[in-house]
């Protein structure tokens, strides 16, 4: 028996500290069919993943080589760590605009769009600790705890965003240069700025971004299954070398040393300056990380009729996160794009992402001169194509319309990533959705209904007197944790106050989360109508709420004969019993039965 608990134990220490490199099982079973399976994928993937790259470096306001070292690392590490071929590690969009308004948050965007080496270095802190993060949440096994996030907070984070996506890269589009000097970092803040330079906007770039725009638009209705945002960039390459022939100025990407190394020391000095926003920023980047990766994985499992470990797959975003700050990288979260594609293309295992992220790699060392050829309003515009891909019109409906929580919630998030910054927004758009559904379940309304001279069913109001002694049946229903003990007690001591009410009965069947403070509440109130000569019932109990009774010793101070067990067997018979319970204790007196409910608020 003992050799059995310790196998057990071992077991269990071994998948809490060891799980986490499943590689090597990968491999083990790898056969000819998964190859071709996973070289195909791979290569899409790439394809798909070097522009893309270069894109999210460019909305972060970093160099393009930050983008395309982010996607060959976090691809490689989520090939290596992670459990399946569901998700695809790299830079996304709303990871890398998250970033992008850290850095202005501090000042650190020149009004050419781009962050300053202050910027650069206080990346790496942010990534160190966003995988610290990630990773605590995997060993401690709370990744679940993003489903408190909802979907409305995440669609109006989105939202916000894109638009910021839109306002950053619009000035590139219409050819604007920059002088140097920091600019706005709110969305409003970067659109005025824009606006006040139109004057200043550049022919050949307007030119070279509506071209871009309508080649982009064909290739995806008429060439949708071909790597398309690669094949554009290389049309509009052309374009801008046959506009220098002819003498127009077209403003390029900056080239980029691919034989240098590409290791990363982060500077201690940059933490101590630093230090609050990192930590910030790092809680808002991992819990992005981990809504899109997670919530992207499990959704194309769910399509395969498979699962994921979320717990692996956050171990895996968090080591690639802590990668990419000592290897240049940005941050890594779940692709939504090349997840879908790398599972499209017939992937069979996680070693296709492995591949992936080496092909990136081999692009960034064959790259390094070449990306000077790509001109930068053609990307901007491509950024802004995937930037205004993330405004969903159905969702935002829904969301804002769905109810009037919602409809609070999603304006306020939106509107604080809009107007202050978006790693607030998502912060204060959870504690407002928590805090509004909070108020929701600890605010039960209870009326009391009756019958009035005529016969006829009515409402009760607070001033009804009762002609005769009276037992009242209360139906409570809801939460009654801690947020709600204080209105429960009050609503049961206003029905308390009549002095023809002689016992009250409370069917508890439909009550949930009993606590401490709930327990607290219900014995103040027996004590009240104690001294009132009102006698208190408790009907249809639950085990759950007899065990936290009888724990919190309050069933010892309540006469045992007042208290009937909820039977399933016998739905209704604990409440028979306190009603016979009830005509015992009024002693044969004439009473009526008032029952209360609820009140349905829709």
């Amino acid at each position: 028996m003992n050799n059995k608990s310790n196998m057990k134990t071992g077991l269990g220490l071994s998948s809490f500290f060891c799980p986490n490199f499943p590689f090597y099982h990968i491999l083990k079973g790898y056969t000819r069919s998964n190859w071709s399976g996973d070289w195909r994928a791979s290569v899409n993937v790439a394809l798909l993943a070097i522009p893309q790259g270069m894109a999210y470096a460019l909305v972060a306001g970093l160099p393009i080589q930050y983008g395309l070292l982010g996607s060959a690392f976090a691809a490689i590490f989520g090939g290596l760590l992670g459990k399946g071929r569901f998700i695809t590690l790299g830079p996304t969009n709303a990871t890398a605009v998250l970033l992008f308004g850290v850095f202005a948050g501090l000042g650190m965007i020149n009004r050419n769009g781009m962050g300053s080496e202050s910027a650069l270095l206080v990346l790496p802190w942010i990534l160190c600790f966003s995988g610290l993060f990630l990773l605590l949440a995997s060993f401690l096994r709370i990744s679940y705890m993003v489903q408190f996030v909802s979907r409305t907070v995440i669609t109006a984070y989105v939202t916000a965003a894109a638009f910021l996506i839109i306002a950053n890269q619009s000035k590139h589009v219409l050819g604007l240069g920059g002088t140097g000097e920091e600019t706005s970092s709110t969305f409003w803040g970067i659109l005025s700025n824009t606006f006040s330079l139109l004057g200043q906007a550049s022919e050949p770039a307007l030119w070279l971004s509506l071209f871009t725009a309508g080649t982009f638009i064909f290739l995806q209705r008429a060439l949708k299954a071909l790597p398309n945002v690669a094949l554009t960039l290389v049309l509009s390459s052309l374009l801008g070398i046959l506009f220098e022939n002819f003498g127009w100025k077209v403003f390029y990407l900056d080239s980029f040393e691919s034989n240098r190394t590409f290791l990363t020391v982060p500077e201690v000095e940059a933490l101590g300056m630093h230090w609050e926003t990192i930590l910030w920023s790092a809680s808002a980047v991992s819990l992005l990380c981990l809504l899109e990766g997670l919530s992207i994985g499990k959704s194309l499992a769910a399509r395969a009729g498979e699962r994921i470990d979320s717990n692996q797959e956050t171990f895996s975003i968090g080591i690639a996160n802590a990668g990419c700050a000592l290897l240049s990288g940005m941050p890594a979260s779940g692709s939504l794009t090349r997840s879908s594609l790398n599972v499209q293309s017939g992937a069979k295992t996680g070693f296709s992402n492995l591949l992936a992220g080496a092909l990136i790699l081999g692009g960034y060392f064959l790259l390094g001169d070449l990306v000077s050829l790509v001109p930068l309003p053609s990307l901007a515009t491509l950024v802004i194509f995937i930037g205004a891909s993330l405004v969903k019109a159905r969702q935002i409906k829904t969301v804002s319309q769905a109810t009037r929580s919602d409809g609070i919630v999603f304006v306020v998030t939106l509107g604080v990533g809009l107007l202050i910054s978006l790693q607030m927004a998502i912060f204060v758009g959870v504690i407002t959705s928590i805090l509004l559904f909070l108020r929701k379940v600890a605010e039960p309304e209870m009326i009391e209904h009756g019958y009035n001279e005529d016969g006829e069913l009515t409402e009760f109001s607070d001033k009804t007197k009762r002609a005769e002694p009276e037992v009242s049946i209360v139906h409570v229903e809801g939460e009654l944790f801690f947020a709600a003990a204080d209105l429960f007690y009050e609503q049961i001591r206003r029905v308390g106050e009549d002095e023809n009410l002689r016992v009250l009965v409370l069917k508890l069947l439909h009550a949930h989360h009993l606590d401490a403070t709930s327990v607290l509440a219900l014995e103040e109130l027996l004590d009240y109508l104690k001294e009132k000569n009102c006698h208190v019932l408790l009907c249809e109990v639950r085990k759950d709420a007899l065990r936290i009774l009888r724990d919190s010793g309050v069933l010892s101070r309540i006469n045992r004969k007042n208290v009937f067990p909820h039977t399933a067997s016998n739905p209704t018979l604990s409440t028979a019993k306190a009603i016979k319970r009830s005509k015992f204790l009024i002693s044969g007196e004439q009473a009526k039965v008032t029952i209360y409910a609820d009140r349905n608020q829709g």
